[in-house]
């Protein structure tokens, strides 16, 4: 913690410096330091430890804390379910601080930052060593009380690292992911402006970069398919607010390059590469709905994602056709929807349930969907995800700075044993060939998750 004041006060020095010349202060340095920090900045965190009990082996981010849903069965020699075992894990990873700069005004402008760090990095599986890593880092800009006719208005200008505006409205839950797969986690460089017009309405517009979270592709996951396509992801969204009722509704529009080059066999049996050209675009659309009123909140979300796997929704893309270097996509749909009911402060109850479905795509995939990439995390492969379910009750004590929180996760995920060509699952006892049909399974997973935290 020390370090870290003493990197914020070197920063916060030319500014001081400038400051005591202005005003003809002599105040030493230290001191007007000491105040700058204590007017302007505010430090603020958590520890926090995470004790996970699961029943089957799931896709999870680092340190499995981080769950998505469980994986498919994968039987042995003698038929046994090699997917069916449990396990457990007690890490303090997601343990947080941060910095949160107020109160500087140039003219009408409010000038406000924040920079977010935790430890959940550097670990492969249950192993290895924590390290620091980026979560958020972002400054803001603000005008209010901007004329508006008979109204007021203001605009804010967020740049840098924060929430992705589509996975900012989460459920209340205990779970790290925030309700992963079923709501969108995502937290990217960004440009965002936000405008309230009055009481009620904010128009929100903004263009987002991929760094951590990223699509993927011919390539494997990486940001180089946007690199090269050289768009940002553009987003738009309105909001209606009247006491605790709010109501959001958006989307975004995501255009990549997946294929820069592609290999052939030339006539001399030699292999030929070229230059690619084309584009997968798709648009995700999304509601939001939230009514709040003491320590009661209901909130409602719904995503028709489309080659959504980059905010970490179930779904891909694929190619429909190449002629002549020129590749043509389609990205699969997936409904992906939660609710979530809280009530309580000392004692919270809260209850969250989640839906998502593979839809398919609007077009047939080449290759017999050789050439077809979808979510897949902790090295399973979703492509054969037809829909899942997840109920989520929780129960939490708050006492002062700490919190005690109890949660049972219960997700179900039903595959299929093939596809169609448009990457949507096939029904069960869909005919495949004479004599051979598609057939359909459940698997579940029951988790349960004790967390501590002390805010400080």
């Amino acid at each position: 913690m020390k370090k870290c004041f003493l990197i914020l006060s070197v920063l916060l020095l030319p500014l001081t410096m400038a400051a005591g010349s202005a005003d003809g202060s002599e105040k030493k340095a230290g001191q007007a330091i000491k105040e700058e920090l204590k007017s302007h900045v505010k430090v603020y965190g958590f520890i926090r430890n995470f004790f996970a009990y699961d029943t089957r082996e799931s896709a999870s981010g680092t340190g499995n804390l981080f769950y998505y849903l469980p994986f498919d069965k994968e039987l042995d020699s003698d038929g046994n379910d090699l997917n069916a075992t449990p396990s457990f894990r007690f890490l303090s990873i997601t343990s947080r601080v941060g910095f949160d700069v107020l109160g500087y005004r140039i003219g009408n402008m409010d000038v406000t930052a924040k920079v977010e760090t935790d430890f959940y990095a550097g670990l492969n599986g249950s192993t290895g060593t924590a390290t620091l890593r980026l979560r958020q880092a972002y400054l803001k800009l603000g005008w209010k009380d901007l004329p508006m006719g008979g109204d007021k208005a203001a605009v804010s200008l967020l740049m840098g690292q924060a929430w992705h505006p589509m996975a900012a409205d989460q459920p209340d839950v205990l779970g790290l992911a925030t309700g992963a797969p079923f709501n969108p986690f995502n937290r990217s460089p960004q440009v965002l402006m936000d405008a309230s017009l009055g009481r009620h309405f904010t128009l929100s517009a903004g263009l987002v970069y991929q760094m951590q979270y990223v699509s993927t592709g011919p390539d494997g996951a990486t940001a180089d398919y946007m690199k090269y396509g050289i768009l940002p992801e553009a987003y738009a969204a309105v909001s209606f607010r009247a006491g605790g009722f709010l109501a959001k509704a958006g989307a975004s529009l995501l255009s990549i390059k997946p294929y820069r080059v592609y290999e052939d066999v030339l006539e001399d049996g030699s292999a030929g590469v070229h230059k690619a050209s084309g584009r997968m675009t798709t648009v995700s659309p999304y509601v939001y709905l939230q009514y709040t009123k003491g320590s009661f909140a209901l909130k409602a979300k719904t995503v028709y994602g489309g080659a959504a796997d980059y905010l970490n929704l179930v779904g891909g893309y694929g190619v429909t056709a190449m002629n002549n270097g020129n590749f043509e996509y389609a990205a699969t749909r997936t409904s992906s929807s939660w609710i979530s009911l809280s009530a309580g402060k000392k004692v919270k109850a809260v209850l969250m349930a989640g839906y998502l479905r593979n839809l398919g795509a609007d077009s047939d995939f080449m290759d017999n969907g050789l050439r077809y990439w979808f979510f897949s995390k902790d090295g399973g492969d979703f492509k054969n995800l037809a829909q899942a379910v997840r109920l989520a009750p929780s129960v939490s004590w708050n006492i002062g700075k700490f919190t005690l929180g109890l949660e049972y996760e219960f997700d179900t995920v039903q595959y299929g044993s093939h596809r169609n060509a448009d990457g949507s699952v096939m029904a069960d006892r869909q005919e495949i060939t004479p004599g051979e049909y598609a057939y359909r399974h459940w698997v579940t997973n029951h988790r349960i998750l004790l967390v501590t935290r002390f805010n400080f």
